[in-house]
Parts: structure tokens; sequence; C-alpha cells
């Protein structure tokens, strides 16, 4: 965070600067989760009124770098980066970039809660990477939960009345719904390669870097036309406000995550971020007049219930 906020708070023994009491924590952090959420409701907005997959990427990620690059600037911090670890942060932007190109995807495609309800299972796919790559194996208790979440997850997408043939979905939906269970894996792999590879690198550092290889990215795909249409720019003027706001609300939670991650104390407030599905519910509620049934509210209750207790177990 800033020299000025930190010089001019408490701090703890360690030089650190003091932690915000617990409620303004949790506050701050149902604010990200709900600034991110409006992002994926603004960005089905955009979607619908011609602007180009790869545009409200390159323009999130643009405005995140911009941010970074003024962070790491202002602390002061070295953007040397050792060789050895070259390799796995290139994989880790190739990672989110895969994450925000199929999730924005799945947005665009099916409903935006059930997008990020099926994305939000990246907790289980992480647990079993990290047992497969010889990780501690999942406890019996956590297995328990990851098949709570699994089972939530088939109400939220119906897929009783999916395959009892009371309920009749386009391929469009299964595609969508694929895109968000690869969204899902590649923000696994990014977190295990952040754990286990990068652990080491400064935050802002690895995240700065992060962001300029998803910029890179996607200026070399709109340049080759990798995704036909992907750099449209909207075709009316909802689009334009969409992109916008996506922007706004992306480079805000953004920022304000990074600037005051040091004192929301995340071991203990971490799960707070899961009301971003509900968020999302009700946003593209009453924004995008989506609804889902009472059984896949239910079901998405089941799915954020269970990360929650998941994190808070992890924390504990």
């Amino acid at each position: 965070m800033p020299a000025a906020n930190a010089n001019s708070s408490p701090t703890r023994q360690n030089g650190a600067p003091a932690l915000f009491p617990r409620h303004i924590a949790v506050m701050v952090l149902a604010l990200v989760a709900c600034s991110f959420a409006g992002n994926h409701v603004a960005a089905r907005l955009a979607f619908e009124n011609g602007t180009g997959l790869l545009l409200a990427v390159l323009c999130r990620s643009g405005v995140a770098l911009l941010i970074l690059i003024s962070i790491v600037t202002f602390q002061h911090h070295s953007i040397r980066l050792p060789k050895r670890l070259g390799r796995w942060q290139v994989l880790l932007g190739v990672m989110i970039t895969v994450q925000s190109l199929c999730l924005y995807s799945a947005v665009a495609r099916v409903p935006v809660a059930l997008a990020l309800l099926t994305a939000n299972t990246f907790p289980i796919i992480l647990a079993l990477l990290t047992w497969g790559l010889g990780g501690a194996r999942p406890t019996l208790k956590s297995a328990a939960l990851m098949l709570f979440i699994l089972s939530g997850l088939v109400l939220a997408l119906d897929l009783p009345g999916i395959l009892g043939g009371g309920v009749t979905v386009t391929d469009e939906w299964w595609l969508g719904i694929a895109f968000a269970l690869t969204a899902a894996t590649a923000l696994s792999v990014a977190f295990w390669v952040t754990d286990h590879k990068l652990a080491a690198l400064n935050g802002s550092v690895r995240s700065m870097f992060t962001m300029l290889v998803v910029f890179v990215a996607m200026i070399f795909a709109g340049l080759g036309d990798v995704l036909p249409g992907g750099m449209a720019l909207p075709q009316a003027g909802q689009g334009w406000i969409g992109l916008a706001v996506l922007v706004a609300l992306y480079g805000s939670a953004f920022s304000v995550l990074f600037i005051t991650v040091p004192r929301l104390d995340m071991a203990r407030n971490a799960s707070v971020m899961n009301v971003e599905p509900i968020a999302t519910l009700l946003f593209g509620w009453v924004i995008l007049d989506q609804m889902i049934g009472p059984i896949q509210m239910a079901g998405g209750l089941i799915v954020v219930s269970g990360i929650v207790i998941l994190t808070l177990r992890k924390s504990s």
C-alpha cells in the first residue's frame, strides 16, 4: 500500500501496516466482490451490443497493468525477474489470459450467475491438482465438502431437468459451461504456479508481469485476427456503457484490493469474496433481466456455502 498511508497508521511489530477492524475489512472485501460481479454483468451488456471479446480483455488488462506499474513504481520494487522464474511467470500470465477469455466467453453464452458459480468451483480443481502434483491428499472432510459443492453445482445448472428432458438448452449453453470449467481449471493452475513456483516474488511485481503477458497476448491475438470480431467496437450506446463500466469496476476493484490487502487479514476474511456470485445473481436480474429458478438458486447457495466452508477450513 502507499507509504503515506503506512506512515499515518499504527504498524504491527513486523513493520506491516495495522490491520483494519474486521467490520471494515469485511465491508471493503464485500465492495470489491460486488465490483467484480458488476464487471461481469457489464461485460455481458457489452457483448450483447457488439463488443469484441479480445477488446474487452485488452481494455481491462490495460487498466490493471497501468495500476500495477504505478504501485510498483511508487513502492520502489525491483522488477528484475530471476531467469529460473521466467518460464513460470510466463505460464502464470498465459493461464490468466486463458481464464479471462474463457470466463468472458462463458458470460457471453449463459446467465452470468451460472457462469460465475461454475467457474468458482476452482478450489476443488486446485485441491486435486495439488494432490496430483505431489501435494497433500485432501482429507475426508475436504472430499465431502467437494462433493457437497458439486451437488450444488448440479442443481444450479439444473442438470436433472436437462438430462430428464424437462429443460431444453442449446449447444451454446453447453459451450458456455465448458468455457466456465476451463476458466476454473486455468485459474487453478495459476494459483498452483503462484504458490509453488513464484511465492518468493513480490505480489505487485508478479501481478504486473502477469497483466503484461495478458495485455501483450491480446494485442497479438487482435493483430492476428485469432478470434474473428474479437476487437470489434461496440455497436450501440449500451455497448460503450458496458465496456466503460466493466473497465472502471475491474480497475477500481483491482486497485482497492491491491492497495488495502496488507490490512485486510485475508487469512480470516477471504471467504467474504464468495459474495461475488450472489451479487452477480442480483445484478443480472436487475440489469439484464436474467433469472434462475428456485432449484438453481438453492444449488447456487450450496455452492457458495461449500466454498466458504472449504476456504475457512484451509485458513484455520
